[in-house]
């Protein structure tokens, strides 16, 4: 009986655990923190060593770090074009009532309004005058139209431009857009622009695979992965695909996405072939086998860690509040390391992160004793400390990060977008999405818009030298134009 009652008591905790996250999954708050009204926590906090508050940043770093948006009305874009409306007085006030001249003009006040022009759709006529000679009636040349997009196809460079902006960076379904062509008076169906899509992700083939092979130079590569719906014809619902995202470092700015048809290792490991270098992932055991020969070395997230601490607190509020604090110092500590530059972080990390790394350790080997293996709260300091090695990594190059935010963060659009266009039509139209929303996601991370990248690349890819293919990639697309608009002759 005893043994009975301690297993229903198991089962009850249980219960109430995963209860407790749906509750917080349907109505609280996504991130992950612990209530402050948690005594422990800031008994913690507020025994902390005043000599383990950081340095001196050192010099910044070349990215240099986040900067706050302030309050207030923000200014317009200088290069928005304005159209001057005066609003000026009735000629008869002009006149002075009291000596009958006229007033001279000493001034004006200048208020700015923004106004939004709705898209419209023009047609391009291509024309190809004909030229014979009208004595022998021989030798009849016609002009050379440009090299397009989608040859003898509909759509412009701008409309292709738009339609892909649409669906992949501003997470509009096909068949939206086709409501909203329809109240222009253009039926264009959402099987058409679906071609579309697929034709432009084969034309930008080239360049994708040059963003692949630059983020495998990168010394860092943060990558993570989100389940997205497929339909199948041999089924009768969809069944579970993968996009998996890799985010290069900062000497390889780009954002790129792979599409699986399921979750197994062999995904991760075709993409990554031949890489060496860190690899900032969750505990995945799919990537286990990459570890094995030493090229690539693991980095763990202590996101990942803190949240199963997150989680445990409706069974353990006051262990769990514990653990969550003793993370925290070690993300503040990283505020100040984000603005300094790699070796100044990487001093600052042995500095003062190890020594609370080692005491957290301590906590968590007594700790770890005094819970059950499969209660919440021992789960999560089992995960901690299976990977202590990979979560204490981050301590030997300033330019790794303590968690995988930067491809969490680059998969969250796709989580967006899963809302609104619901699935992939196919194996074929996930790794058209994932091609596609490699462009959209890179620009975002360089400050492009991607209509405007796109609608040039549209323009030029089909007859630009395969030899200078390079020229169009974000980074260079966006550094030409820059030199371009500094240099007056340009």
């Amino acid at each position: 009986m005893a043994e009975k009652i301690r297993e229903l008591n198991l089962l009850n905790e249980k219960h109430k655990h995963q209860l407790a996250q749906l509750l917080r999954h349907r109505f609280g708050q996504r991130a992950d923190r612990i209530s402050s009204e948690q005594l422990v926590l800031w008994v913690l906090e507020a025994t902390e060593d005043a000599s383990a508050a950081p340095e001196k940043p050192g010099p910044p770093a070349a990215s240099g770090g986040p900067r706050g948006r302030g309050h207030g009305r923000r200014p317009l874009p200088k290069d928005l074009p304005r159209k001057r409306v005066v609003h000026d007085v009735a000629p008869e006030e002009k006149i002075c009532p009291r000596c009958q001249e006229e007033k001279r003009k000493i001034g004006e006040e200048v208020s700015e309004q923004l106004e939004y022009v709705p898209a419209s759709f023009y047609v391009i006529e291509n024309v190809r005058p004909k030229y014979v000679c009208v004595h022998c009636e021989e030798g009849v040349v016609q002009g050379r139209k440009p090299m397009q997009a989608i040859e003898k196809g509909l759509p412009g460079p701008g409309f292709l431009a738009h339609v892909v902006t649409s669906k992949y960076a501003d997470h509009l379904p096909l068949y939206r857009l086709e409501g909203i062509f329809a109240r222009h008076g253009v039926e264009i169906r959402r099987s058409t622009m679906c071609g579309w899509m697929a034709y432009t992700a084969e034309l930008l083939a080239p360049l994708y695979e040059r963003m692949c092979r630059a983020v495998l130079s990168s010394k860092v590569i943060f990558t993570d992965d989100t389940p997205t719906p497929v339909q199948d014809r041999d089924l009768t619902r969809t069944r579970t695909g993968r996009i998996w995202v890799y985010v290069g470092d900062r000497q390889h700015r780009y954002t790129v996405y792979d599409y699986t048809a399921d979750r197994s290792r062999d995904g991760p490991a075709r993409f990554l072939e031949g890489f060496s270098g860190y690899l900032q992932a969750d505990a995945y055991p799919g990537y286990d086998a990459l570890y094995r020969d030493g090229r690539i070395k693991e980095v763990g997230c202590w996101a990942h860690s803190r949240r199963r601490y997150v989680e445990a607190e409706m069974t353990h509020p006051v262990n769990a509040a514990i653990a969550v604090a003793w993370i925290r110092r070690l993300y503040r500590l990283e505020d100040a390391a984000r603005r300094m530059d790699p070796a100044s972080r990487q001093a600052l990390r042995q500095q003062r992160a190890k020594p609370i790394l080692e005491g957290f350790k301590e906590w968590l080997d007594r700790t770890v004793l005094e819970v059950l293996p499969k209660s919440p709260l021992g789960q999560a300091i089992g995960y901690t400390l299976s990977n202590w090695a990979a979560l204490n990594r981050y301590l030997e190059d300033g330019d790794l990060e303590i968690d995988n935010g930067r491809a969490e963060r680059a998969l969250k659009p796709t989580a967006l977008g899963r809302k609104n266009w619901l699935f992939f039509g196919s194996d074929r139209g996930g790794q058209t999405g994932a091609i596609l929303k490699s462009f959209t996601a890179t620009c975002k991370d360089l400050k492009i818009d991607p209509f405007v990248y796109l609608r040039d690349i549209f323009e030029r890819i089909s007859a630009h030298p395969m030899n200078r293919l390079d020229e169009l990639l974000p980074d260079r697309w966006l550094a030409e134009r820059i030199a371009s608009a500094q240099d007056p002759a340009a």
